[in-house]
Formats: C-alpha cells, structure tokens, sequence
C-alpha cells in the first residue's frame, strides 16, 4: 500500500539477504525496489545498472560507482551489510514508530533491531525512550542473540545476520497510554446560548459557551431546585460533558451515547421539536444535537417509545384497585416520585406535594 518492499513501517533487514530454508541450504533475497529509488534520485539506467551490479556481488551499496554520499541514508536498513558499515540506528526504529502511534488504538507489531554488541545499558535507555514517547509496546533484538536465525545478511556462518520475527522477539509492554489529549480552554469572553427545559414539571435551565468558530465547549445545567441532589448531580454531570468537549470528544459521538437513556424523572416538555423525554440527558443531548449537529445528525425518535399525542385528563370515575401503580400517574415537581390518585387530583406520598388540589 505504501510502495515499499516491506510491509508498514519496517525497514528492510538488507538489501541483499539469505533466508535459511527447512529443508537446508539458503534462499538469495535481493530488494526489489532499489532500481526504482536510483531512478527516482536522477540516476541514468546506466549508472543503476552498474549500482545493481555492485549490491548483487558484494551485498552492500556502499563504494557502488558513480553513487553519491549524500543518498547512502536512503538505502540504510535494519543490520549492517556483509561487506559494509551503515545501518539504522536503533532510536531511529523507535522514533518511527513513536510518529505513527498516536494515529493506531493498539500496540505496533515491529521489532527494534539493535546490533551485537549494544549494551544492557543501551537495551534499558531504549525501553526508556520508548516508554518517553508514548509507545505502547516495545519488541527488540540483538543481533546473533540466537544460536538460529532463520534471516542473515550473508551467506556463512560469521557474518551479520538480521532480525528474527517478531514472535521470538522479546516483548515488553509499557505502562504510558500513546494518546495525550490537550485540552482547548474557551476564551475569558465567550458568546453562551442559554435554553429553558421543562420535564415533567422539572424545570432547568442548559446554558452552553461557545469558542470562536460557534461550537460548543462548556455545558451548564442549572434545575430550578437549588440545592436539591439531582440540582447538584445535574452540575457534576454538565462538568464532565465540558471537559470532554475541550478535550475534543466529539458531541456526536455524546449525543449516540446519552440520548435516549431511561429513567425519572420523564415526562412531557413543551418543545415541538422534543415532545417527550424519557430523562433529562435525553433532552439535553437531543437539544443539542438538534442546536449544533442539525437534524440530519439528531437521534432519531425510536418506534413505539415516544408518545406523538398528548394523553388526555384521566378519568376521575375509574377504579383503579392498585394506584400506585397507574400508567398516567405523573412524576411530583417537588421530589421526583411518581404521585398517586387523590380524587381527581394526584398526591405525592413522599413529600407530601399535590398537582393542584388539596
């Protein structure tokens, strides 16, 4: 996908290698990709012929003909040549992977090459640095660690050999999580919208400070009973929203979360647009959604479970042998309970409030 002659973000282990088969006897791999790159930095199909020529007998680019210095850097890989001297240094697979974590959930499946004679010190200062970089998971190799490695970068027994998998690399997971979020304040002086609710006789008040562009970046919900604990629930749950919000959390992926949820108090609100919520973060994340995603982005109204007309007075002659239990019943505007038949009226049994009549 990425034309390379690897896969990823790995860096080719040679560009001349020997792979060790099953059976005995070794396979001759040679990178396909380097006619292309020669050609790509200006060389004539005669110069890359001869530089070809030069890689296929001596297994390294180094001292190839008419080659210039300043693109050496270009044909680097993971081991030092049979026959040469350059190689990627080891933070140099750490920061690559270090520039493409912050893009991938999960850990990177490569390994960090380091050559014979790296040190313990060295092995812990790139566990170290990776751990500094945010990496979630670190894989290294020392080269000729292992009595077989089934990839050299030549042909005999004492000459450099190259990577093994990933699978027989040691593996170490760090703690730091990649992703490292900034939070964007809004400005001292913000334009705010404010919208008045009402749900089920519970009345609030949604109040949202807007950055420059005109997008939400702090919620305020503020009920009419100061003091009471869904008032101060109400207040803990709007900071959260906020940062979340400043943090860059998408209000769509807030609306999919919150809309919709079920519990009291529930009721009718007054609003065309939200006729009936079945909580009060239904309503306010539908509200928004509808405020600053626009219709096309809103939760839909789920079938059957929104209520398109408004139910009628319940009929005082009914006989209801359980009326707690009543359907209609509505929700006290002073505590929350759900209120029980009181003649034609209705009375709240924890708090003592009635709809209207004594």
């Amino acid at each position: 996908m990425m034309d390379c002659d690897t896969t990823g973000i790995e860096p080719d282990l040679a560009l001349v290698k020997y792979k060790r088969l099953v059976g005995g006897g070794v396979i001759k791999i040679v990178n396909n990709t380097v006619p292309q790159a020669l050609i790509k930095l200006g060389y004539t199909p005669e110069q890359v012929e001869q530089i070809v020529t030069h890689i296929d007998s001596t297994g390294t680019i180094e001292g190839a003909p008419g080659l210039k210095p300043e693109h050496l850097p270009v044909f680097d890989c993971s081991f030092r040549p049979q026959n040469g001297t350059r190689s990627i240094h080891y933070m140099g697979h750490v920061r690559m992977m270090a520039a493409v974590q912050p893009f991938i959930s999960g850990a990177i499946s490569k390994t960090i090459n380091m050559p014979e004679e790296a040190t313990a010190e060295e092995i812990m200062m790139a566990y170290t640095e990776s751990w500094k970089l945010g990496l979630k998971a670190v894989a290294i190799y020392r080269d000729n660690s292992k009595r077989v490695q089934p990839m050299s970068s030549g042909s005999g027994k004492s000459e450099k050999k190259a990577a093994v998998p990933v699978s027989v690399a040691v593996e170490k997971v760090v703690e730091k999580v990649v992703f490292r979020p900034v939070r964007r304040k809004l400005e001292d002086e913000r334009n705010s919208v404010t919208h008045k609710f009402s749900i089920g006789g519970h009345e609030g008040y949604i109040t949202v400070g807007l950055y420059p562009d005109g997008t939400p970046g702090e919620v305020f919900i503020a009920m009419s009973k100061e003091g009471s604990t869904i008032s101060g629930l109400m207040d803990s749950f709007a900071t959260s929203i906020s940062y979340c919000l400043q943090y860059g959390v998408p209000l769509k992926f807030l609306v999919d979360k919150f809309a919709h949820v079920r519990f009291e108090p529930s009721g009718w609100t007054g609003n065309p647009k939200i006729p009936y919520a079945k909580s009060i973060p239904d309503y306010i994340f539908r509200w928004l959604a509808l405020r600053f995603l626009g219709a096309e982005e809103a939760p839909v109204v789920e079938a059957g479970e929104t209520p398109m007309l408004r139910p009628t007075e319940p009929d005082p002659q009914q006989a209801l042998p359980f009326p707690a239990q009543a359907s209609d019943a509505p929700l006290c505007s002073e505590c929350g309970s759900i209120m029980t038949r009181n003649g034609s009226c209705y009375k709240c049994a924890n708090c003592g409030g009635t709809s209207g009549c004594s």
